[in-house]
């Protein structure tokens, strides 16, 4: 039985080390690579809007901002150009005219700086500083001035 168990042993081993029978099918093609998923480009931006139209009004308030920003090259620049623009309302005129002679009211051109005060009371009769424009050492002498001046020749109505 010994001899029977040994056979059976090395029946089993040789037939573990035994290579299978070649078979008429081809070899299983290897799996194909996955390929990563196409990256997506991002779809492109609109172009940004036109800017808005330049106007005499776009120019009075990018002068005023200047002005306010201590840029006051630029606000002399874009002051003149509303003013060259022609603007309709005469109170945005007289605030163009203003802005423009607290420039060149500090700056001692004192006859420009009379001019433009001028040119505001002709745009607004009306015109007066606000307070926290009204008490300037500079400008606000001038104001007084052309005020009075204006008054001095405006004409009379006749007597009765």
């Amino acid at each position: 039985m010994k001899r029977c168990a040994a056979a059976v042993a090395l029946a089993c081993v040789v037939a573990a080390c035994a290579t299978p029978p070649a078979s008429d099918a081809p070899p299983a093609p290897a799996p194909a690579p996955v390929a990563p998923p196409p990256v997506r480009e991002a779809p492109p931006l609109p172009p940004p809007p036109p800017p808005p139209p330049v106007t005499a009004q776009s120019e009075l308030d990018a002068g005023i901002k200047s002005y306010e920003d201590g840029d006051y090259k630029a606000a002399e620049t874009k002051l003149q150009s509303a003013l060259e623009m022609g603007l309709s309302d005469p109170l945005d005129r007289a605030r163009a005219h203003k802005y423009t002679a607290f420039m060149v009211c500090v700056n001692g051109r004192e006859k420009v700086c009379r001019d433009e005060f001028r040119k505001v009371f002709e745009a607004d009769p009306a015109f007066a500083l606000a307070p926290a424009e009204a008490g300037h050492p500079i400008w606000s002498q001038v104001v007084r001035s052309v005020k009075a001046e204006l008054a001095r020749a405006k004409p009379k109505p006749p007597a009765k």
